[in-house]
């Protein structure tokens, strides 16, 4: 029972000062509320009703409602879930709050160290190819919101992102291999990728599936399951994650057999797909598409240069196409509009083809890594093409770190293929018709 002592003043005024930072950067996820039902804070039927909202500022804000409501203990234990899901800024925040307030003559809470039963955690390994490396650890800031005046000066170049959730998003991730069938290892680091991009995606108001260490049979038949869903119908785009050991072309089921990438993309084309004809499907693909590795070159002094030929060619201009103009025009009226088999689309994948992919065992891949940071330091004024440019960028920078090893000062080169038709911008946490 949580008593008939509620929450104390100067932790309400802590809550209510600071609620337009947490209704930006909280990030209500299954693991803070499992804390805070495991505390007793929240009841089953509580955790429900936060989780159906539809987006991550309506989690935030009817979470923040309730607490102060749920007695002496929910300020504290709302602590302990922040600094168990990694949101210690959050958790700062509050305290700082609290400890330079003078209107309050009652002490600060000190801060808990662990008030909730934290669920097991992913597991912290040693190293595997794809490759252990570097140090860098995954960006938890929040996504930065869009402003209204960067939608309106931007919007008429771009698709429609207006829905709420933006759309649906599937992470398939194979980190365990079934050793009685396959030689394939276990991609050690791999559970901090698709944690990096369930979280990711829930804060860019997506409604995220996650799907783990499958076959390729169930492989397919979950994106084709996930492919025709008909709530695609009500949002504006797609996203589809793949995490796996991979060769060129192909990525693999925990029973070592191969799921063809070109296959994938048939299954999001125009023709199997109609539900999100005209809308951005995006597909980041996290794994090796070769087992060269790169061990990079010295740069040489000097500017980079590049050569451009100085005329373009027509590819289909036929004299009897422009004769016949006015006739095809007028047919065109009466006919159907059509669309190419496969369109809109974006694809980023972790390395270029015939090349082993990074992958740091303890904190994720280099490539999911930069995606996540690109993504929330930029998604609110940059469009995904230009994002993952920059995400290349930070991938050529970047260097293993394994001395005395074959992988040390090794290097990666992600790249991306494009369909698109239009800028994809996300606009995050914003939504014109609210």
């Amino acid at each position: 029972m949580l008593g008939e002592c509620g929450m104390k003043e100067w932790e309400r005024l802590a809550l209510r000062k600071n609620s337009v930072t947490m209704l930006q950067d909280l990030v209500v996820d299954d693991l803070l509320i499992q804390c805070l039902q495991q505390d007793g804070i929240l009841t089953e039927n509580m955790a429900e009703s936060i989780m159906a909202k539809s987006t991550s500022q309506g989690k935030s804000r009817h979470l923040l409602f309730l607490l102060p409501k749920r007695g002496p203990r929910a300020f504290s234990s709302f602590c302990a879930a922040l600094t168990a899901t990694e949101q210690q800024h959050l958790c700062r925040l509050l305290m700082d709050f609290t400890e330079k307030d003078e209107s309050f003559s009652e002490p600060p809470l000190s801060l808990p160290t662990q008030e909730c039963v934290i669920p097991a955690k992913r597991a912290r390994t040693y190293e595997s190819m794809e490759m252990r490396l570097d140090a860098d650890c995954p960006v938890t800031t929040a996504v930065l919101p869009c402003t209204p005046e960067f939608y309106q000066s931007h919007r008429s170049q771009a698709y429609p992102m207006r829905s709420c959730p933006r759309g649906l998003a599937l992470v398939l991730s194979n980190v365990r291999f079934d050793s009685a069938n396959t030689d394939l290892d276990i991609r050690r680091g791999g559970e901090v990728d698709e944690e990096t991009l369930r979280r990711l995606f829930t804060e860019m108001d997506f409604t995220v599936s996650l799907c783990k260490d499958l076959t390729a049979e169930a492989m397919r038949g979950c994106l084709e399951q996930f492919a025709q869903r008909q709530d695609h119908a009500e949002y504006d785009c797609a996203v589809v994650c793949l995490l796996s050991h991979g060769v060129e072309g192909s990525i693999y089921g925990t029973d070592g057999q191969l799921v063809e990438l070109d296959w994938v993309f048939e299954v999001f084309d125009n023709a199997r797909c109609p539900l999100l004809q005209n809308k951005p499907k995006m597909f980041f693909i996290q794994a090796c598409r070769g087992e060269e590795m790169d061990n990079g070159v010295d740069q040489l002094d000097g500017q980079e240069r590049t050569q451009s030929p100085g005329c373009e060619q027509r590819d289909a201009g036929r004299e009897e196409e422009r004769d016949n103009k006015v006739r095809m025009e007028k047919e065109r009226e009466s006919l159907r509009v059509k669309l190419p088999q496969r369109s809109d689309m974006i694809c980023g994948f972790a390395t270029l083809k015939g090349t082993a992919a990074m992958r740091n065992t303890k904190k994720g891949s280099w490539f999911i890594q930069e995606l996540n940071t690109a993504f929330r330091q930029r998604a609110n004024n940059t469009h995904l093409s230009d994002m993952l440019v920059q995400v290349n960028g930070r991938i050529k920078s970047r260097e293993g770190y394994a001395p005395g090893t074959a992988h040390h000062r090794c290097k990666e080169m992600s790249e991306f293929t494009s369909s698109l038709c239009k800028d994809l911008y996300l606009f995050p946490k914003y939504y014109p018709n609210n």
